[in-house]
């Protein structure tokens, strides 16, 4: 009888990528319960490409620092990344790349279909176009 390799750990290093504040909260709180063995908060600027940046670069870094403060009340030793793109997307997978993660976790945030069709659905081009395993988390609302 041989012994069979189970592979990487899905969990080993997951990264997630956040929006804001309340989404850290909520998406950590989603994944705590797998306890993962490390974590990589994401936040990405979104920048506008020959146009006005949709907000000014140093309160873009300042959200991206209450979204990493919200994950460590969860996950007190995650890492931070901040990317700066036109595309989210594209952005969510270079940093999966940059940080070596095993997996990228997310949370949907909901909307209608049409929403979701004029805005290109980014959780499809998430999950279909990603060279690593994407998690999608259950919708729990965080213990106050």
């Amino acid at each position: 009888m041989t012994e069979t390799d189970p592979g990487p750990n899905l969990l080993e290093h997951v990264l997630l990528p956040l929006a804001n504040e309340e989404d850290a909260v909520r998406t950590a709180s989603a994944l705590e319960p797998y306890q993962p063995e490390q974590v990589t908060a994401l936040h990405v600027v979104e920048k506008g490409g020959g146009v006005p940046d949709k907000t000014p670069v140093e309160q873009s870094e300042g959200l991206a620092e209450d979204v990493y403060e919200a994950v460590r009340t969860i996950f007190p030793d995650a890492a931070e990344h901040t990317a700066y793109s036109r595309d989210v997307i594209e952005a969510i997978f270079e940093a999966a790349e940059e940080v070596d993660a095993s997996a990228i976790a997310y949370q949907t945030r909901g909307g209608s279909r049409l929403v979701q069709f004029l805005s290109g659905n980014p959780a499809l081009k998430l999950v279909t176009e990603a060279d690593l395993p994407v998690v999608a988390l259950p919708r729990v609302e965080p213990e106050e």
